[in-house]
């Protein structure tokens, strides 16, 4: 549980059973090699027949006739996507007495980034890698939940704000660029949707399992308190995103960085070859297409990159140039960070089996 929305309650010594617990994704030479076979084959499908498929002999022509000033640039605004989402996991779980500093955030959140890219689609590799780090460092198994599901509001709360703004905007005229109805006007409600739906949410009493008690007896007062666990859980989670957001933490601006970096990397990598489309047609494009990360293949590897060129095409922007600068972003953004991630991981291994050592001797002491 949360004591306050300025603290994090740790249990310095989590019971002997949780404290067995392995790492919640494995990383061994099988799958490593597993994974490195997929990705290269991705590498060579995206950046290799895609353009020919798709009718684009003449795209990587266009890399010869660049700007590589553009192209530094965009790496360089890589890292402050990064840096955003440490500030965001800092401003979010490390908020008290806690033993995970910068140098263990960074390790956390790289790895979970690598995780979330290599084990599964949507984000649940790293969902469950970062559960595992957090309850290693002491904190308790509630915590972690509430503080997971504050953290994914709070990370994706811009991701729907723009959608909608962005949205409404070219679907009425307010900013400028093309308007294909199924990309403005549709996002826009579904985002109007969800955010209503958040927010209704946390109305649920976050102790629902305890109300329902007097209904039903034996099995069925179990079923009935599993079933109001996950509505209770996230009522909580989005209380606490709440709360962090009336608390104005200057670290909570890591999610806007987070997107803002990216959605710059992604201009930057247009500039490079040609001119960007106007900034709400480069914002909206960007985040339909990133529903891409939805399909079942790690890290939406090939869904992404479809979805966001079909969808800068459908906004009218040469699908060339749309191609070019989307593989150079997804490049950095997506293959580049994979090495230091997978650094990170292991470094977080040593990083919790010291914490475990420390455990120990202090249980002993």
């Amino acid at each position: 549980m949360t004591d306050g929305p300025g603290r994090v309650d740790v249990n310095p010594e989590p019971p002997q059973d949780e404290v067995d617990e392995r790492p919640a994704l494995q990383v061994t030479t099988r799958n490593l090699v597993a994974l490195g076979g997929f990705l290269l084959a991705a590498l060579a499908a995206l950046y290799f027949l895609l353009p020919q498929l798709a009718g684009l002999d003449d795209t990587w022509n266009r890399i010869s006739d660049g700007r590589p000033e553009w192209t530094v640039a965009a790496l360089l605004l890589t890292f402050g996507m990064f840096g955003g989402y440490v500030a965001m996991f800092r401003g979010v779980f490390v908020r008290g007495g806690t033993r995970i500093g910068w140098r263990e955030s960074y390790q956390i959140t790289m790895a979970g980034l690598a995780a979330s890219r290599l084990f599964a689609a949507g984000g649940a590799g790293g969902l469950v890698l970062t559960a595992w780090a957090l309850r290693r460092s002491g904190m308790r198994r509630r915590t972690v939940a509430d503080k997971t599901i504050a953290f994914l509001v709070l990370t994706y709360l811009p991701y729907a704000a723009a959608v909608v703004v962005c949205g409404f905007g070219l679907h009425w005229g307010v900013l400028r660029g093309e308007d294909p109805f199924t990309l403005t006007f549709v996002p826009a409600v579904v985002g109007v949707v969800l955010l209503a739906i958040a927010f209704a949410i946390a109305f649920i009493p976050t102790d629902l399992q305890r109300r329902m008690r007097p209904f039903g007896k034996g099995r069925v007062a179990r079923l009935t308190q599993q079933l109001a666990e996950a509505p209770a859980a996230t009522s909580a989670g989005v209380r606490d995103a709440l709360e962090h957001l009336r608390s104005r933490d200057p670290a909570l601006l890591g999610a806007v960085l987070f997107w803002a970096f990216q959605i710059a990397v992604l201009w930057a990598a247009f500039h490079a070859f040609g001119n960007a489309p106007p900034v709400a047609v480069l914002t909206q494009a960007f985040f339909v297409g990133m529903l891409g990360n939805l399909l079942p293949m790690p890290g939406g590897v090939g869904g992404v990159e479809g979805g966001m060129i079909g969808s800068f095409a459908a906004f009218g922007v040469d699908s060339g140039l749309a191609v070019v600068a989307v593989l150079v972003y997804r490049a950095f953004t997506f293959w580049l960070p994979l090495v230091p991630g997978v650094i990170a991981y292991f470094r977080l291994r040593r990083t919790v089996e010291l914490w475990d050592r420390d455990r120990t001797a202090s249980a002993a002491a």
